[in-house]
Parts: C-alpha cells; structure tokens; sequence
C-alpha cells in the first residue's frame, strides 16, 4: 500500500511526463483492491480470474484520468471504474442474448438479486404481484422491466433441450411456432400485388388529361390537392372537380377489373 505523498508524486511522474515505471507501482499497489471488488461479482458463473482481468482493465483506464492535484485518493475514483469495467464484461458475456445496455435495465440486473432477498424471495420462479410492485417501486424502475429481467436472470435455455427428463414432450423446438405465412402464401400475394399493380398502370390509359390530372391528385397523391387549387387550375367549378373525380374513379375501376380478368383467366390453347 502506498502513502499520499508517495501516491501523489508517482502519479505526478506519470501525469507529466509519462512514467511508465511510475504508473506500473501505482497498478501493482491497488491489485487487492481490484481483487476486493471482484469478490461482489462472484453469482454470475463467470470465471473469477476473467473478472479481475476486466477490474484490471478498469484500473488502467482510472489512472489515465486521474488528477492528483484535486486531492483524492487514486483508490476513491478507480474504484468506479472498476465496478464499470467488470459490470460491462458481464452483461457481454452472461447470456447469449445481449442484455440491456440501458441505465435501469444495469441497475436491474445487478441490483434484482439483492433486492428479492430483502423481501425474503427464494423461488426462482416468476414473482407475485405484489412483490413484482414492491421490487419496482424501491428500484426506481417499471414491474414491466422487472418481469422481463427476472426471466433473464435464469440464463439461457437451448431450445435443443427435451422438455421433460423421459423425452415424452420431444424437444423445445418442436413446439414453436412460425406465424409468418408460408411461401406459397406469400409468393401468391406478392403476384396478385404485382398484377393489381400493372393493371393499375395500364387502366390509367382510359382516362384524358384533366381526368388523370384531377384523379392523381386527388387519389393518389400524399399531400391531396383541395377541390377549390383544381378548380383554379382548370378554370372551372369546384364541384365540376368533384364530379370529375367521381367519374375517373369510376372509369379506373371498371378497366382494371377488366384487366385483372385478363390477367388471371387461362391462355387460349393453340388449335392443331
């Protein structure tokens, strides 16, 4: 352990001018107060010497900011960087799903434990109500969050797993479930889209300028054009617009039916 003064002038060496020997006494000298810390981080299942690795990393990074002239201990601001190195290693390397990075979800998931113990919760279960409640109000977080992180907090499952001991049930995923459409479904639709589409284009042909013009800007436009800009842009009634608006529509609708009828009735075959 080493003394202010001689802390003070070795981090004054390696401050100013880059004293490599300097900075390696003071990383040596807090060692067990990496080590100390770590000790808090040991429920994770995570090998203990890669969790000290990561508190040593979170040294290093405290002595490249430290300031010796504000008057504090080098141990007092590394300690936070420490807890911020070995926390950040852990919500890697926990679970395969990557965990919330958020500053609740953090808190959650390295206070939860503590704070089930408090209100003497032993199942590893889903929690009550009421409990979910309590847990929530006295972290500052939503029951929603508390929920979901106490799900995570069993680890992870492979879905390879049997689900009961005899294999009776088969396998996890055997049981889910895809709710997209299959691809039959989904190749039909997107031609019917693609044929809608085309007879859409070639429907538009039945219609004169102002016709298409009125319709376009009416129907199809995203910032529709009011009744009253057309009417000044034609020269003509606000209601002799709406009325051509109706009879374009109507128009447009009866040629792509005949188009889509086209499209989807069977080629004539060729007469031998």
């Amino acid at each position: 352990m080493l003394e202010r003064r001689e802390e003070y002038m070795l981090a004054k060496r390696w401050r100013g001018h880059g004293d490599r020997e300097a900075a390696h006494k003071l990383v040596t000298s807090h060692l067990r107060l990496v080590a100390k810390i770590t000790m808090g981080y040991r429920g994770y299942g995570l090998p203990i010497s890669e969790v000290i690795s990561e508190g040593n990393v979170g040294l290093m990074q405290a002595l490249k900011r430290f300031e010796p002239e504000k008057g504090f201990r080098l141990s007092t601001y590394a300690v936070w960087w420490i807890k911020a190195s070995i926390q950040e290693y852990i919500l890697r390397s926990w679970s395969l799903v990557k965990m919330g990075t958020t500053a609740n979800q953090k808190k959650l998931f390295f206070n939860l434990r503590k704070a089930k113990n408090k209100i003497s919760i032993l199942d590893e279960g889903d929690m009550r109500p009421d409990q979910v409640k309590t847990i929530a109000r006295r972290l500052g977080v939503t029951e929603t969050d508390v929920i979901y992180m106490n799900r995570r907090l069993r680890g992870d499952a492979s879905l390879s797993a049997p689900i009961r001991e005899d294999g009776d049930f088969g396998e996890w995923q055997d049981w889910l479930v895809d709710e997209c459409a299959d691809q039959e479904t989904t190749l039909v639709a997107s031609e019917e889209f693609d044929n809608r589409r085309r007879a859409l284009a070639s429907a538009v042909s039945v219609l004169n300028d102002r016709e298409r013009r009125i319709f376009e800007a009416r129907r199809l436009a995203e910032d529709r054009i009011t009744l009253n800009e057309l009417a000044e842009e034609f020269g003509i009634s606000r209601e002799r617009v709406r009325q051509i608006e109706v009879r374009s529509a109507e128009k447009l609708q009866k040629a792509v039916k005949k188009c889509v009828a086209a499209m989807e009735s069977p080629a004539a075959l060729p007469v031998e």
